[in-house]
């Protein structure tokens, strides 16, 4: 078995650092980054999920097992020169125990749960009559009422296409119109991915059962053509509160009110071990901190963070930053997200935001990547990782995102996301380029805009309250969902 770098060895490197008064650097903090034990993280994590059901995902056995062993390397004796601590929260967890959809010759077909999926009655499940919706991708399939127009989906099946809006809507309006269900058929070739529908729509929406493209187009094909096909779909979903907690490291030297702020998830998907997504962001903040604490001369903290439920809906994120207080917020100066950085085809996006300071945070990233020989670009924020949070505070962010889903990582939430689907040079780069930037700020905040005062960003802490607040009234309307099994609770 794989462990980590003896404790004898690091103390002694600790100790040899104390001595000399070893003063860091971005290049020295760089050069610590080896992709031998970027890879021995990951074996790690993938050993968890191996021995915890095949997932490291929130509420489950394996994200524990994944808290403890980032625990366990950042509360050793020879990380004195940090702070450790977790912050547990409670959030709704949903788990589809089982799903089987019978196609209209009485096959099994192959589909894929979503997370946050109603289930049907049990045990009978549902039958129904397919209905398809009319193709629509430059609206989106099954996106609007109107689409519905000259069909009937009453006590029927809908059969939509996937893509363009989100699917929690197509299930919305698939329920509007009274359909009891909704088979989803994938808009590319492949298997279909996972997605999450929403902790907030718990309740609101009908059963779905996602199916591979050609299967799909085969039974659109067959109704065109008058034939009247039936399908049976149960599914066996639980739905019920579960802790979780994130997980953070704090340099004890530099000044506690200039934080410069580094964040990777540590859950993945209940599909698979999350080795790309996002074991290759936490093994990089890992060797960061084992790195860090060889060196003296920080003039600003660097604190580390490993969230918990981002792919339920950066719930752990969303926690830290809606709790956090006014006059603590002010002291992050800058935050780097590192979710998915070792894709096997990557592409190398620096987030860059549109406000003054964000080029200031981006640009050392970048220049670190192209002077690496990798074609970086700018990439603009979306909604989906964990610095949503910090934004909506105002604090200047950036960070390194090397694509999802084919063709830059076609394990992309599936079971595949192992050992296999990391790209190590692109990894090692990253993680190399993170290094640069927070040694970098944490020796000087120069042109990094003075943080006003969060009573300023009222608003905006408003609107991570509101987001963050989404499953907490879930959690109220949970119990309206007839899905959920009665079944004994998984307790982790």
């Amino acid at each position: 078995m794989r462990t980590t770098s003896s404790l004898a060895l690091a103390g002694l490197l600790a100790a040899q650092a104390s001595a000399t008064g070893n003063q860091l650097t971005p290049d020295k903090l760089a050069g610590d980054i080896l992709t031998s034990e970027l890879q021995n993280n990951l074996w790690n994590l993938n050993n968890i999920a191996d021995r915890n059901g095949g997932n490291r995902a929130f509420g489950l056995p394996g994200y524990k097992a994944s808290v403890d062993y980032v625990l366990g390397r950042i509360t050793r004796q020879d990380f004195s020169s940090f702070t450790t601590w977790t912050q547990s929260f409670t959030a709704s967890f949903s788990q589809t125990r089982s799903l089987e959809l019978t196609g209209p010759d009485g096959e099994e077909v192959e589909t894929l749960a979503l997370l946050y999926n109603p289930g049907t009655e049990l045990p009978d499940g549902v039958t129904g009559s397919l209905v398809s919706v009319p193709v629509d991708d430059e609206r989106g399939s099954g996106c609007f009422e109107d689409q519905y127009e000259g069909i009937d989906v009453t006590g029927k099946i809908a059969l939509v296409k996937r893509g363009t809006c989100a699917i929690s809507d197509k299930l919305k309006v698939a329920k509007a119109k009274g359909a009891t269900a909704v088979v989803l058929w994938h808009n590319a070739e492949g298997t279909p991915t996972v997605a999450t529908l929403g902790v907030e729509n718990i309740g609101l929406l009908v059963p779905v059962a996602t199916i591979r493209q050609e299967v799909g187009l085969s039974w659109v094909t067959r109704l065109a053509a008058g034939e009247d096909l039936s399908v049976h779909l149960v599914i066996d979903a639980v739905f019920e509160d579960r802790e979780s907690w994130n997980v953070f490291a704090e340099t004890k030297e530099g000044d506690p009110d200039n934080v410069v702020m580094l964040g990777a998830h540590l859950d993945s998907v209940q599909a698979g071990a999350g080795i790309n997504d996002d074991g290759s962001g936490t093994t990089a903040l890992l060797e960061i901190a084992t790195a860090l604490r060889r060196y003296t001369g920080l003039t600003n903290k660097v604190r580390l963070a490993w969230w918990g439920a981002e792919e339920s809906g950066l719930l752990g994120s969303l926690h830290y930053t809606e709790t956090l207080a006014a006059e603590e917020a002010d002291k992050i100066r800058v935050y780097f997200n590192y979710d998915m950085i070792g894709s096997p085809f990557p592409e190398f996006a620096v987030y860059d935001g549109p406000n003054e300071g964000d080029r200031v945070v981006s640009q050392p990233i970048f220049d670190y990547l192209t002077a690496a020989g990798k074609p970086a670009a700018y990439g603009g924020f979306g909604s989906s990782s964990d610095y949503v949070g910090f934004l909506q505070l105002g604090i200047p962010s950036s960070g390194i995102f090397t694509g999802a889903g084919a063709p830059t990582d076609p394990c992309y939430h599936l079971a595949c996301d192992t050992l296999d689907n990391v790209n190590w040079d692109a990894l090692t780069v990253n993680a190399k380029a993170a290094a640069v930037v927070a040694a970098k700020f944490a020796l000087d905040l120069e042109g990094v805009p003075a943080r006003t005062k969060t009573t300023a960003n009222k608003r905006s802490r408003n609107a991570i309250r509101a987001q963050f607040q989404k499953w907490a009234r879930a959690k109220e309307t949970s119990v309206l969902n007839k899905s959920c099994s009665h079944g004994e609770k998984s307790v982790v």
